[in-house]
């Protein structure tokens, strides 16, 4: 039974309405006590196998950074707002319920064995790092809304699919250390409305004479790549070309006349 019912059941007597302003009074006092004791829990460089707890409806902050631990399951406190799995041996996110987690905001899962981003189905997640896994793609993400940073550094990704409009948030935006090659996979991230800063060091692609400028010509409102910001001349030569390729695109699409063909005469 929770302490909810507890008190639904309890029928104070006169005395205790006599001394309602004072136990008033002190109820807050200790509630306040309890805030302040369950805002953070920090079990960093132990032996833990599980992040799993009863909830704790005033937990705030969790890490448990450095363990042995293995799955996210259990975890389920309505005001957690930072949870740090950091360099544990997760394989697969399971169990993060967002109805739930309903202020999850950051989630460090860097340093793990992760083989797949699918279950970090939190809509109010604003800050996800994954670096240092064993990610080959990004998928199950697209629906994170209000997502703001993401963190994939020294993966094994070697596609940009996965990105979609739904993901309105995205400002920055890091894949340094993987494995993309072909920078035609640039034009998977237009659709990304408020991506300003894309870190793509240390990607086989960056060796491409011409890597910062189709990064623009497909991003039009990128405002770094790598550590360098764009200045307006790159921006007045990626626009000049977007332009041409457009003119070209119409050139192609316009049916061809049809030619009369001359009839024997009989």
């Amino acid at each position: 039974m929770s302490d909810e019912d507890d008190l639904e059941d309890f029928e104070p007597d006169q005395d205790d309405l006599e001394r309602e302003d004072d136990e008033k009074e002190t109820e807050e006092w200790e509630e306040d006590r309890k805030e302040e004791e369950d805002f953070s829990e920090e079990a960093d460089g132990n032996r833990l196998q599980s992040a799993q707890l009863n909830e704790l409806p005033y937990l705030q902050i969790a890490s448990f950074a450095y363990n042995q631990i293995t799955d996210t399951e259990g975890i389920s406190h309505p005001r957690l707002g930072s949870l740090n799995l950091r360099g544990n041996h997760i394989r697969m996110v399971t169990g993060l319920d967002p109805q739930k987690l309903i202020s999850l905001h950051t989630l460090e899962l860097r340093g793990n064995k992760l083989e797949s981003t699918l279950g970090i189905n939190l809509p109010k997640l604003k800050n996800l790092f994954l670096a240092q896994n064993m990610l080959k793609k990004v998928e199950g993400l697209e629906n994170l809304r209000n997502l703001t940073t993401l963190h994939l550094r020294d993966n094994h990704i070697e596609t940009l699919s996965g990105f979609s409009r739904e993901m309105q948030s995205l400002q920055y935006l890091n894949l340094r250390g993987n494995m993309i090659t072909n920078l035609r996979e640039f034009s998977k991230l237009q659709d990304l409305p408020k991506l300003r800063a894309l870190v793509l060091l240390e990607n086989p692609c960056t060796d491409e004479y011409d890597y910062r400028q189709e990064a623009l010509v497909q991003m039009a409102h990128l405002e770094r790549l790598d550590k360098d910001f764009y200045e307006e001349e790159d921006r007045a030569e990626a626009q000049e070309i977007r332009q041409r390729m457009k003119e070209e695109q119409e050139q192609e699409a316009e049916p061809e006349p049809d030619l009369e063909v001359d009839q024997p005469s009989i």
